[in-house]
Formats: C-alpha cells, sequence, structure tokens
C-alpha cells in the first residue's frame, strides 16, 4: 500500500460513536505529532513504533470518551536527520500539542532539537544515546537508554560464561557508547574483549568476520547496530562459521518481522526483548493492549510496538493531567511529565530532571523455531534457552 507523506491515525468508528453518545460537546479534541521512519533502513523498527502509538490512541479514546479524543498526525522521516526535523516543523505548524516517535540517535537528535526551538514535548523509545539527556532540553522526555539494554547483553554474556567476546559495532553515537559500556564491563570481569567498529556503508561483513574468526577466536559474537547490519554480520559469518558459542545483540533483533523474514539467519540468536513471541499476557492493561493490536494489525505485537504503546500513553495522561489543572496551553506539559511515576507494560517509569527514566532495565530473548523465548534474567523467562547454538 502506498504511503502518504502524512496521514492520520484516528480512533475507530465505535469508540467516536461512543464519544458522541457521550456528549463530544463538551469532549476536547488533541492533536499528537509523530515523526517515524516508515520507509528507509529503519522502516521495520518505525513500522512497530507507529503501530503502539496507534493501539495508545485507540485505547486512550476509549477510556477518556465523552471527555478527551485524540488523534495523531504521521509523517514519515524516511530514515533522514534532514527530512526528520523537517517532519517536526511541519507537525509544529501544523498545531500539534507533543510529538512522540522517532528512532535512532542520530536522528532524534536534530528532530527533537526542533520540538525544543518550537516549545513542544518530545518523547520517544527510539534514542538512547546518553548525549540525548544531556543537552538541557526540558522538553525531551524517552523511557529507555544505554544503560538498560548494556546491562541486559552483560548480564547474559557473564551467565554464558563467556571468556573471550567480539563486539561488532556500528560507529554511531548510541551503538558505540553502548560497545565501549560492554567492553568495560566485560573487561572489568576479566573476559578478553575484541573490539571491531564498521560503518554504516559497510555491506560485505566478511572481512571483517574473518579477523574476528581468525585472530580473535572468541566464545561469543556481541552485535551492536540495526536490522540490517545484523542481516550483513549474520551472512557473513554464515559463509565463514566462526567456532563460537552465542551469537548476541541489541535492539531491534529479537522480533516476530526478522525472525519472518530471515529464519535461516536468526535461529538461536539472542537480542533485547520485553516480550516472548506469542506474547503472553496477563495483567488487564496488557491484555486489552494485545486485544486492541490484534484488532487494529490482524497480528500480535513485539516490544517496538510495546514501546510505542507506554510512550504514547504517559504522554497522552499528561496532555489530559495538564489540560484538567488550565496548564496545557501555558507550557505545563513538562512539568506533568516529570510527575509521572507509573507501573507500565515495561516496569516502573520516572523521568528524572533531563527526561530520562533511570528504572528502565531489559530483558534477553532467543530465536527458536520461528518463536521468540525470553531466556535472561531467570525469574523473566518463559523458556530455556539453546546453548551453545548459532544459526550455522
Amino acid at each position: 500500500m502506498k504511503r502518504t507523506l502524512a496521514h492520520l491515525v484516528t480512533v475507530s468508528a465505535l469508540a467516536l460513536s461512543v464519544a458522541l453518545g457521550a456528549g463530544a460537546a463538551q469532549a476536547r479534541e488533541f492533536l499528537l505529532g509523530s515523526e517515524l521512519p516508515l520507509t528507509g533502513s529503519l522502516a521495520r523498527v518505525g513500522q512497530g513504533m507507529h503501530e503502539g502509538i496507534a493501539v495508545a490512541v485507540e485505547m486512550a479514546n476509549r477510556s477518556y470518551a465523552g471527555k478527551h479524543s485524540f488523534k495523531v498526525q504521521t509523517i514519515d522521516d524516511e530514515t533522514s536527520p534532514a527530512k526528520a526535523v523537517a517532519a517536526v516543523e511541519k507537525l509544529v505548524g501544523d498545531g500539534v500539542v507533543a510529538i512522540t516517535g522517532g528512532y535512532g540517535s542520530n536522528i532524534i537528535g536534530p528532530a527533537s532539537e526542533a520540538a525544543q526551538k518550537a516549545g513542544l514535548v518530545y518523547i520517544t523509545s527510539g534514542g538512547v544515546s546518553p548525549e540525548l539527556t544531556q543537552r538541557g532540553y526540558p522538553t525531551f522526555f524517552r523511557i529507555n537508554n544505554t544503560d538498560g539494554y548494556a546491562l541486559a547483553m552483560i548480564g547474559l554474556l557473564q551467565d554464558l560464561g563467556a571468556k573471550k567476546v567480539s563486539v561488532v559495532y556500528l560507529n554511531k553515537d548510541a551503538t558505540s557508547s553502548l560497545a565501549k559500556q560492554v567492553n568495560t564491563a566485560l573487561t572489568a570481569k576479566g573476559v578478553t574483549v575484541g573490539m571491531h567498529e564498521f560503518d554504516g556503508a559497510t555491506s560485505d561483513f566478511k572481512p571483517l568476520m574473518n579477523k574476528v574468526k581468525l585472530q580473535d577466536r572468541p566464545d561469543a559474537i556481541a552485535m551492536v547496530g540495526y536490522e540490517n547490519d545484523y542481516v550483513g554480520i549474520l551472512r557473513a559469518s554464515k559463509v565463514l562459521k566462526p567456532q563460537v558459542k552465542a551469537v548476541v545483540g541489541v535492539w531491534s533483533l529479537a522480533t516476530a518481522q526478522m525472525a519472518k523474514e530471515f529464519p535461516d539467519l536468526m535461529e538461536n540468536v539472542y537480542g533485547t526483548s520485553m516480550l516472548p513471541y506469542p506474547v503472553e499476557f496477563t495483567q488487564p492493561e496488557a491484555v486489552e493492549f494485545a486485544a486492541t493490536y490484534k484488532k487494529l494489525f490482524n497480528k500480535d505485537p513485539d516490544y517496538l510496538g510495546q514501546f510505542g504503546y507506554v510512550q504514547t500513553r504517559l504522554l497522552i495522561d499528561a496532555v489530559v493531567r495538564a489540560d484538567e489543572a488550565g496548564t496545557l496551553g501555558k507550557g505545563g506539559l513538562p512539568d506533568e511529565l516529570r510527575k509521572t511515576d507509573a507501573n507500565t507494560l515495561i516496569g516502573r517509569v520516572t523521568f528524572d530532571r533531563n527526561g530520562d527514566n533511570l528504572n528502565f532495565t531489559h530483558r534477553m530473548g532467543q530465536h527458536q523455531g520461528g518463536k521468540v523465548v525470553l531466556v535472561w534474567p531467570p525469574d523473566a523467562a518463559n523458556g530455556k534457552m539453546n546453548f551453545p547454538a548459532v544459526p550455522w
């Protein structure tokens, strides 16, 4: 289906009829903005977050029916920092009350700066670089960060008993920061670490992976990049067949979409994931989230949708509080977000003075037979890990 540059994700006809029947004359309607990569190299993750945002709007319109209603205007940034800035500026001009979305720290940086200049809140789960929360922007918020991902990767590698690890990482801010954090922590534990940097233009990973195979001879490979990087690294590794016991990655890897598109590459690979696939929920909000997701998109959610949902629902709830307090039109939304203390689908979320959620921790999933099984930490696991095991 061809996408237009901007499109509206609106509530269902049922939710609209309920709102109208409850006296929509008194209801306040709010327009949220969303800038996301729906095309380009980050399209898969952008689509996942986009779906979670839509679920948050649908559920909020049910819970606030007759009092408040929400729409979201989404613009595809095409995985381009310049187009992300243009998207934010367009959304500002269209009168959105805040922005939810963004993926990739190098894209979110300039996009959130444009939002800051306009005095608009920008909330995300797609930018974990430490520098993003060191700029002193009172309008920037995120629900996750590098520490949560790094601790999950480090914890798994330690529990696997890896003595030699090759870290293969993309030389961008967020990926470099995470790779260096993993290196520092593992080295302090007596693990021998080989660091191998590559840039975004790399398409043939065989020379790099041959170096890993012949020089490092690691127990495990740790990949820090994005979807296309993982695919390239795993394809090269499948040809060269390094004698390792585990292959571990971080974001955008342990997802249903990657399992479906690259089943020959994903088997036994680990990646960060809050959810198993197929999803298993028992908590009431989570059950409603999964049912709404299924209704809107005819599939089970993965953790990317879960993140998009959480960031947007927290934003919507803060918009309602600010509106009811009479501060929304007076720049009061950032203050309301900082009052957040919520138990969410990703755990407890609070925001410090820099807009960071220091409660964030992650889990590790493993691709097993087309499923994603949570295997770390042990108290969150819904299955046993395959170890030693690799895709080749």
